[in-house]
């Protein structure tokens, strides 16, 4: 029988604070993501926060999380917190309104 070369998947589901709505965060977070190969969505929360779904393997959803905490030119990070996810199966990453 032959390997499975199908690479592991892992999710997890983040909150963003800080300087992140106005300042084009959602769209870089779409374009690091297609960058890595995740696969999700980003949506602004009504209190001001980005939330976040990536599913993907788990060195690439680590980058993406890195990228997370630092953000695009004008945001300001304060915190990001996640919490691992089982995978729902998104096979893009888009923003959500």
């Amino acid at each position: 029988m032959g390997a499975d070369n199908r690479e592991k998947t892992s999710a997890f589901f983040a909150r963003v604070c800080g300087r992140v709505q106005g300042v084009g965060f959602r769209y870089s977070a779409t374009r690091e993501a297609h960058r890595l190969h995740v696969n999700g969505w980003v949506r602004n929360a009504s209190n001001g926060d980005v939330e976040i779904w990536a599913e993907g393997t788990p060195d690439r959803l680590a980058s993406f999380l890195q990228w997370l905490r630092k953000g695009p030119q004008f945001s300001r990070i304060d915190s990001v917190d996640t919490v691992e996810k089982e995978c729902k199966g998104y096979y893009d990453f888009n923003v959500e309104y």
